[in-house]
């Protein structure tokens, strides 16, 4: 959704792409802002400047973070525990309410389980439809739980560390909501790999597995929004072929 232009040590300037993007951009910068202030210990980019606009654009400049994210299948179990835990502790402030959604699983036709149920099993093709619509009832049979900050893209590049194996700070919030905490562990899992999650307890990798069973974890940010899906082919496809590479 945007150009970031990189100024080592001092910024990042994310830059629209789309019409789009840009009309999302004040509210991205404002997630961060109440994002930086709840206490996390480690870095959250944090906006520089406003958000200045020009023709059909946006951009802003937001804070430079140190460290490297790590690559596929590598992850200190430890240090992820501590994240999750982090995470899962912060205070649900007025102000994280106002900016971030909380996804329904049902919601007059646009809960998460309504789209997938009405919008996505029916358009797969028939050899995968029992079995996801089978994993899918599995998930939304999983007990509510009450409602925390969840990161919604974790993992890989997302999360940095420093040359000394700390944590030293998570980016890409546009994706945050208030949700089950377990959704960042399955992100964290599907990237840096299941065993890193042997700092969770036995309840939170049960939910993990459960939010990836379904569809794949990474594709549940778009049937969040509370919004009827704007490429319903294009989600398909990405599914069929999640479900191919997983067999």
């Amino acid at each position: 959704m945007h150009h970031v232009v990189l100024f080592p040590g001092v910024a990042a300037v994310r830059i629209s792409k789309r019409p789009s993007a840009a009309a999302e951009l004040p509210r991205r910068v404002e997630i961060l802002r109440v994002v930086a202030a709840a206490g996390l210990p480690f870095a959250v980019p944090e906006p520089l400047t406003a958000v200045a606009t020009f023709g059909e654009r946006a951009a802003v400049a937001i804070s430079w973070i140190d460290g490297e994210g790590l690559p596929e299948g590598i992850g200190d179990p430890a240090a992820f525990g501590l994240l999750l835990e982090a995470l899962r502790e912060v205070e649900i402030s007025p102000e994280l309410e106002a900016v971030l959604h909380e996804p329904r699983r049902y919601a007059d036709g646009l809960g998460w389980g309504d789209i997938l149920n009405d919008e996505i099993i029916p358009r797969l093709p028939t050899k995968w439809r029992d079995g996801v619509r089978q994993r899918l009832n599995t998930l939304l049979a999983l007990e509510e739980v009450p409602a925390r900050l969840v990161h919604g893209d974790l993992g890989g590049s997302n999360v940095h560390f420093g040359e000394d194996g700390k944590l030293t700070g998570v980016f890409d919030w546009d994706m945050a909501v208030l949700s089950d905490p377990a959704i960042d562990a399955a992100l964290v899992a599907t990237w840096h790999g299941w065993d890193v999650l042997r700092a969770t307890d036995e309840e939170t990798y049960r939910r993990a597995w459960a939010w990836n069973d379904a569809v794949g974890v990474g594709h549940l940010h778009a049937v969040f929004a509370g919004k009827p899906l704007s490429h319903v082919d294009g989600f398909v496809r990405s599914v069929v072929a999640w479900l191919e590479e997983r067999g």
